[in-house]
């Protein structure tokens, strides 16, 4: 086994035994302190997600982001596992996909257009003191990296964790970019490449 499929094995056992009271209550700590974050503070579009099952809850900062007048882009998981992007209309216009997700089930945009994005938040499970992330593996989010590295584009990229998945090293690949600033319930954390 990988050092990266053995850290993601440990990290989700540790995530399975949250209840949804945790990630809920979490969720709201992380709204609050990414909201805070200049980043999103003077953001016009923001690129998220819909965190499902124990992942840090994100539904409170995608409300409080659209109700600040941020235009909100959420993933759409196409079969070659790239993403295609729809605005988030609120929870009431979430519909269920394919493994477990949920998707805006408005028009879909083209993958390109998280180009416009001010701020990417990032999914992840792990994040070391060198701002490097370990996704879930499906690498989704590598190519999102990508499109946006070829396009010169230079969103501030976040990702939400659980205080304990920020860790002394993350294995790295060379195709790994690092992010910009983590955001735990303990607080923010900057990193600088």
């Amino acid at each position: 086994m990988s050092a990266k499929a053995a850290l993601r094995r440990e990290l989700l056992a540790g995530r399975s035994l949250l209840s949804g009271d945790d990630v809920e209550s979490t969720g709201v700590v992380l709204a609050r302190g990414a909201m805070d974050l200049p980043e999103l503070t003077g953001a016009r579009t923001v690129a998220a997600y819909v965190s499902v099952g124990s992942e840090p809850g994100t539904r409170a900062l995608l409300d409080a982001l659209r109700a600040r007048g941020v235009r909100v882009l959420l993933p759409v998981l196409l079969p070659d596992n790239d993403l295609d992007w729809a605005s988030y209309e609120g929870a009431g216009r979430l519909a269920r996909a394919g493994r477990g997700l949920l998707e805006p089930d408005g028009p879909r945009l083209g993958p390109a257009v998280v180009l416009d994005a001010d701020v990417v938040l990032l999914p992840g499970l792990a994040v070391d003191g060198r701002g490097m992330r370990l996704g879930r593996g499906g690498g989704s989010y590598d190519r999102v990296l990508a499109r946006l590295a070829a396009a010169g584009a230079h969103p501030a990229l976040i990702v939400l964790l659980y205080d304990n998945e920020v860790v002394a090293q993350v294995p790295v690949e060379p195709h790994d970019h690092p992010v910009d600033a983590v955001v735990t319930p303990a607080g923010a954390r900057r990193f600088t490449v």
